[in-house]
């Protein structure tokens, strides 16, 4: 027996954005608030969310104060911003504005700090209904029952997963990726081979998983170099877009693993974007990984692209992990220490790292389990080459 989630309304393709009033009139809603970043102010790509909205006659109020790698106090000032007026939360952006408008839909019922609600709770009530639309191909998290939130006292970048995070609708537009610069479309884009390929070798994975992660992984593989190098190829935003969404829905559905339970700490600490973190980590994960699921990383590795039909298994894993390696490589990953993070202050925090990793759960959901000092071997080996 296994359990599927997923929004009741995702409406996908290119001018999907100008669908956002008649979606939240299916819904019953009409007074939102937005949650957004300077960026999409500033750039004027909130206007794409806002001008239908008026266009139909609704009324949006607009927070746009979050962060990359969300925190606890930027969420606590978005519910500070909420009113008795407001029906909704739309979260447009990256996946930093989408958790934030999800962290505030939890905190919003004032039952609970978000501290209490990380994982192993499961917090499967909001204050109000979500609607999602992403503008970056990463993070799946506009069909994701998951959040992710740094507990600004304690450096942690807290798991918080349950229906309550879950949007009602997600709205897929790849038209608003277009203009997304190189370093950001690279880190999404591994950010969602990440979710899919963890996906699909989870020890949580089911049949209905696996057939979104592999249709995931085939779409990213073949269009994340031509997203990156020709930032305008219609047809490769639109397999990004479609293959992060399949991607979000695999995991949330599944389980992330060992990458994702070790990415969250660099995020706290060293305040690495969790897209770039989890490039870092991927193919020495992978690597120290193979050995437990070889037949499913061979599969993976011919869905992506980087194995052949002719190659047996064992090769296919071997080329998975060159694979990766040389993907970090064209498009330019670097490692932690290529960062900037001095080495010192790295390894004062690996043991707390690790401590911290282990504590999400995600790492239990690897196909080979590690223990801390297998974690902090990991981290040191990723510190200076992602081989």
């Amino acid at each position: 027996m296994f359990q599927l989630l997923s929004p009741r309304i995702m409406l996908v393709g290119g001018g999907a954005v100008r669908e956002l009033p008649a979606v939240l009139a299916r819904l019953g809603l009409r007074r939102p608030l937005v949650v957004t970043d300077p960026f999409m102010v500033s750039s004027g790509l909130l206007q794409r969310c806002l001008d239908p909205l008026a266009a139909a006659g609704l009324t949006a109020d607009v927070f746009s104060d979050t962060v990359s790698d969300p925190t606890d106090t930027v969420v606590a000032a978005g519910v500070a911003r909420l009113g008795p007026e407001h029906d909704c939360l739309i979260g447009f952006g990256g996946g930093s504005s989408i958790d934030t408008a999800k962290a505030m839909a939890l905190l919003a019922l004032g039952t609970a700090p978000l501290r209490a609600m990380k994982v192993p709770a499961v917090p499967d009530r909001a204050a109000l209904p979500l609607i999602a639309v992403p503008t970056t191909a990463g993070t799946g998290s506009e069909a994701t029952r998951v959040t992710v939130i740094t507990d600004t006292e304690h450096d942690e970048k807290m798991l918080i997963m349950g229906l309550g995070c879950l949007p009602v609708a997600a709205i897929v537009d790849h038209e608003l990726t277009w203009s997304l610069p190189p370093r950001i479309t690279a880190d999404t884009g591994i950010d969602s081979l990440t979710h899919a390929l963890e996906a699909y070798v989870s020890r949580r994975a089911n049949p209905v998983t696996d057939g979104w992660a592999m249709s995931a992984m085939a779409l990213i593989g073949a269009n994340i170099r031509a997203a990156y190098h020709q930032p305008r190829d219609a047809a490769a935003r639109e397999a990004m877009m479609l293959g992060a969404l399949l991607g979000g829905l695999a995991f949330s559905n599944s389980a992330v693993a060992l990458v994702h339970g070790m990415s969250r700490p660099i995020g706290a600490h060293f305040h690495v974007p969790h897209g770039l973190s989890n490039a870092m980590l991927l193919p020495a994960v992978v690597r120290y990984s193979v050995g437990s699921a070889v037949v499913r990383y061979a599969a993976a590795a011919r869905q992506i692209g980087m194995a052949g039909a002719a190659d047996d298994d064992e090769t296919a894993c071997s080329r998975l992990a060159d694979g990766l390696a040389a993907l970090n490589q064209e498009l330019a990953v670097p490692t932690p220490r290529g960062f900037g993070i001095d080495p010192a202050q790295w390894e004062s925090k690996l043991p707390l790292m690790a401590e911290q990793a282990l504590a999400s759960g995600s790492p239990a959901n690897n196909p080979r389990v590690p223990d801390a000092a297998e974690i902090v071997a990991l981290y040191r080996a990723v510190y200076g080459a992602n081989r």
